[in-house]
This record gives structure tokens, C-alpha cells and sequence, in this order.
């Protein structure tokens, strides 16, 4: 890690014609979050004193998504889009006063390593360029470097053949002394065929000033950049890939590593067993020692340690399961507690509900939460014993120790230790049912 603070200028205002879409590029989902949430997350690496993320097309969409995944960020906006350079210029006003160095990341660019940008912050060099080798340099601009550093980067299409055969390739992303890129980016020319402000200029005007300027490389995967839809589900491939890989690695047994699907953040601990065809939204720790049966969602939850989930269940954002819970198939949860040792075994919802240590739920148990206008919360006690097909109708509280009888609607607290009943008198009609059924079919045959 370098001494110089770090600052991060994310561009995502391009509008992604080649998507098809009316979102903001950036804003396409990868690993369960944002495209842009990618190169946030690991930026973060580098501890930045500030982040800057450049919006344009779909702003407020962007807006909204960068509030969600670092509230933090800056937004600066790029309201005609006029280039890297232009992008990164209107970036600049909110960086006053910071001395250091800044990154430039692009928001559809998600792979880009740890180790990457860290070599990019502490790099001594005035101006650093990220390049890579390319397997098929194709019309990527050339980086020709000699004894004193990166000499220029030359467009495929000025090349000659002999620069076109060199591999090295340009990234597009940069780092730079903050200072520097005050200096350099007004004199920013857009003599070009796209009448635009290229970023990639910045090391040939540093050059001309007497600065150094350096590459630093990286493997070519790091730099896969999402254009197209297609691109984007090969990246959601490649992501998915490399998360198996690290869980396998980090001690997490999975039964069937192709049919489980992680998200950017997703945290399992070593020896929790995870089944078949599980998928990980955003936000979801799973302790060591956990098991996730096959066919089940998680999102926004946490799974304790010698929990069992599923299969087929849903944890939805809020759910937090304490150590020994047994959550079993067709049972969502949501925004709810559920202390040490609770059993709920199947076809049930828990939606804003506190579930004491020791607890039994009943099959078909539902906390009826929401009245139309407002949610409410549902308490249920320590030790007690919920019975089948309860309706527990919020705001209510079931006491310690107590129980409910099967097909109950509660509707009023229940002390501790209380049994509470509430269904209706069971009425029987001797015979009635032949004569009822007679009655129909004689009907029918009328």
C-alpha cells in the first residue's frame, strides 16, 4: 500500500447502445449486484480517501444504484458525453483539495484484481498506464514502451505493421498524480473523428512535460469489459467460476459446484455444506458448519452456525437464523430473528417476526405482518409451541412456554404458559353429507 492517499474516479455515464436496453450499462446485474458495484468493490482495496462516480445517460438510475452500494460515492455528472477525458474532468471538482494519487476505473470493467491496483497506487511513476498481453491484440491501441518508460500509445489505426504486431495492449485504465491530471486534462484536444476527449492522451502530455510514465501489466481477463449482452453473460460465467473456485478453496463443501450461484459479497465459512441448485443473492453469510439443502434463495440473510436451511426455502432480506435453527422446505422468512435452536419445519411464513430460543412452528403457521397500510411485528417466546395452521394476525405476542392449538387465529396476546384457541366450535351434522350429495346429483341429472 502506498503512503500517498488514493482517490477513485469511476466512469459509468456511457449509454451501452450495443445492450439493447434502456438501462445504463452499468446498472445491468453481475454476481447479483451492479456492473458498477464491481469496480466500487475493488477499488475499496486501495482504502480511497474519496470516490468519484461519473454519471450521463439513465443519472438517476445510477444515482440510486451507487446509493445502495457505497453511500460514500460522490456522483459527478457528465451531462454530454464527450469522452474519458471529459468524463474524468468533470470528476475533478470534487477532488479539491486532495493531494495523491487517482485511479480511473471504468464501471463496465468489473474484473480488475486486488493486486492490480494496488501495483497501479503505489507505483512511483507520475502516470501509470494498466496494459495487458492480449492473445488477439485486434484493433486494441498499442503500448510502446522503452528503456525510460511508456514512449506512447498508438492507435490501431495508425499503426504501422510493425507496431500492430506488438501484444501489449492498452487497458484504458490509468493512475495519476491528482495535481498532474489538474494540469493536463484542460489541455485536452478533441481533434479526432468522434469530435471527443480521450483520457488515453494524458500519458503523451505528461511525456511532453518531462514526466514519467510507466506500465504496469496485468493478466488480460482482468480487463474483460461488458459491451454487449452476450459479453455480459459470458462474464457472469467467468464470475461464477471463480467464485466456486475461492469457496471450494476457503473449506465450503458444495455438492454440485456448477448449480450454485454466488453474489459479489456472498460469505460462507469453511465446513458449511452447500446442496445443489442454491443461489445467493446479495448479502448473505453463511457461518461455519451451516448447511443450505438443495433448491433454496438467499438474500440479505444470515445463517448461523449449525443451522440447517431447506430444501426449497427462501431467506429473504432481514432473515437472521441463530445457531442450530432448522428452517425446512416451503418456509420464507423475512425480517425476522429466529433465536438458537427454533424448528420451522415446512409451509410456513415468518415475515417481521422475533422467534425465541427453543420455539416450535407448526406447519402452514403465517404471521399475518401487513394490514395493507403498515407492517407489524409478530413475538413469539421462548419454548413455545406454535400448532399447525396458526394465523398469528400482528401486532401479538405469544409468551414463553406457551402454545396455540392447531388452526387457531390469534388475534390477542398469549401469557406465558397459556394455551390459546382461537377457531371456531367444530358443529357435527349426522348424515348430512349423503343427503347434500344426493340432493347435487339429483340436481345435475335434472
Amino acid at each position: 500500500m502506498s503512503d500517498n492517499p488514493i482517490a477513485l474516479i469511476v466512469l459509468a455515464a456511457g449509454q451501452g447502445s450495443r445492450m439493447q436496453s434502456d438501462l445504463p450499462k452499468v446498472v445491468h446485474r453481475l454476481g447479483g449486484v451492479p456492473l458498477v458495484g464491481h469496480a466500487l468493490a475493488a477499488g475499496r482495496a486501495v482504502e480511497p480517501e474519496r470516490v468519484v462516480v461519473v454519471a450521463g445517460h439513465g443519472a438517476e438510475m445510477v444515482r440510486k444504484a451507487i446509493g445502495k452500494l457505497d453511500p460514500e460515492a460522490a456522483i459527478a455528472l457528465q451531462e454530454e458525453q464527450l469522452g474519458t477525458g471529459h468524463a474524468v474532468l468533470q470528476a475533478l471538482p470534487l477532488l479539491d483539495g486532495f493531494e495523491g494519487r487517482v485511479i480511473v476505473l471504468y464501471g463496465d470493467t468489473p474484473f480488475i484484481g486486488e493486486d492490480t491496483l494496488l501495483a497501479l497506487s503505489s507505483h512511483p511513476a507520475d502516470v501509470v498506464v494498466l496494459g495487458f498481453e492480449a492473445a488477439d491484440p485486434g484493433r486494441y491501441g498499442r503500448l510502446v514502451v522503452g528503456p525510460e518508460g511508456l514512449e506512447r500509445i498508438v492507435e490501431y489505426k495508425d499503426a504501422d505493421a510493425a507496431t500492430r504486431a506488438i501484444r501489449l495492449v492498452n487497458s484504458g485504465v490509468l493512475a495519476a498524480d491528482a495535481s498532474l491530471l489538474r494540469a493536463l486534462l484542460p489541455q485536452l484536444g478533441n481533434d479526432n473523428a468522434a469530435g471527443e476527449y480521450y483520457l488515453t492522451d494524458i500519458p503523451a502530455l505528461a511525456r511532453a512535460e518531462g514526466r514519467r510514465v510507466e506500465v504496469v501489466t496485468c493478466d488480460e481477463a482482468e480487463t474483460l469489459g461488458i459491451n454487449t449482452r452476450e459479453e455480459l453473460a459470458a462474464a457472469e460465467a467467468a464470475f461464477q467460476s471463480r467464485a466456486r473456485a475461492r469457496a471450494l478453496e476457503d473449506g465450503v463443501t458444495l455438492s454440485d459446484p456448477a448449480t450454485v450461484w454466488f453474489a459479489l459479497d456472498t460469505v460462507i465459512g469453511r465446513d458449511a455444506v452447500i446442496g445443489q441448485n442454491v443461489v445467493f443473492g446479495p448479502g448473505v453469510t453463511v457461518e461455519s458448519g451451516a448447511e443450505i439443502l438443495p433448491f433454496c434463495h438467499l438474500e440479505g440473510c444470515h445463517v448461523s452456525s449449525g443451522a440447517t436451511v431447506g430444501p426449497f426455502a427462501r431467506l429473504r432480506p432481514g432473515a437472521e437464523l441463530g445457531g442450530d435453527v432448522h428452517v425446512g422446505n416451503f418456509v420464507e422468512i423475512k425480517n425476522s430473528v429466529l433465536d438458537e435452536g427454533v424448528k420451522v419445519g415446512h409451509l410456513t411464513y415468518l415475515g417481521d417476526a422475533q422467534i425465541g430460543a427453543g420455539t416450535n412452528i407448526g406447519a402452514g403457521t403465517v404471521t399475518c405482518n401487513y394490514d395493507g397500510v403498515g407492517k407489524h411485528k409478530t413475538l413469539i417466546g421462548a419454548n413455545a409451541f406454535i400448532g399447525s395452521d396458526t394465523m398469528l394476525v400482528a401486532p401479538v405476542r405469544v409468551g414463553d412456554r406457551a402454545m396455540t392449538g392447531s388452526g387457531s387465529v390469534i388475534t390477542e396476546d398469549v401469557p406465558d404458559d397459556a394455551l390459546a384457541l382461537g377457531r371456531a366450535r367444530q358443529v357435527t351434522k349426522p348424515g348430512l353429507a349423503t343427503r347434500l350429495m344426493q340432493a347435487l346429483r339429483q340436481k345435475k341429472g335434472q
